[in-house]
């Protein structure tokens, strides 16, 4: 991954109308230290994030809590797959992002980014990875 890529793409529209608002290529699955440079550019675009929910069997290290910006963001663990992140800002409005994994292809992952953020996407996180070859795909 090249320095300075676009890690995190939000749906530009306010019309939320698509699947996902959003899509995160996290360089690693370390979450301490993916973690706070997405909430810090979360919270620059959309305001305080209360909430986060990620699948603990795809992280390592998930905290309860993490501290951005002198605010506290609490962590849930959902078995929501390792494709999904769930932010919530404010008390009941949740964002949920298509996370690419850490290992994909450049053009793999800029072309799951942008479907994801389309306003008429209609696919889910996992569908889109595998449409666009940034899944891991069968094993074996």
């Amino acid at each position: 991954m090249r320095p300075g890529s676009a890690l995190l793409r939000l749906e530009t529209t306010a019309s939320r109308k698509g699947v996902l608002d959003g899509a995160w290529w996290p360089r690693s699955r370390d979450v301490g230290a993916e973690l706070p440079a997405l909430l810090s550019a979360l919270v620059a675009h959309l305001g305080p994030v209360s909430r986060v929910g990620l699948d603990a069997a795809t992280w390592e290290g998930l905290p309860t809590r993490i501290v951005v910006d002198d605010h506290v963001v609490h962590i849930d663990s959902f078995p929501v797959g390792d494709d999904t992140v769930l932010v919530t800002r404010g008390d009941r409005d949740i964002f949920s992002l298509l996370v690419v994994p850490p290992d994909t292809a450049p053009d793999a992952a800029r072309a799951a980014m942008a479907q994801a953020v389309r306003a008429d996407n209609v696919s889910d996180a996992e569908q889109i990875l595998i449409d666009t070859g940034s899944g891991r795909g069968p094993v074996g």
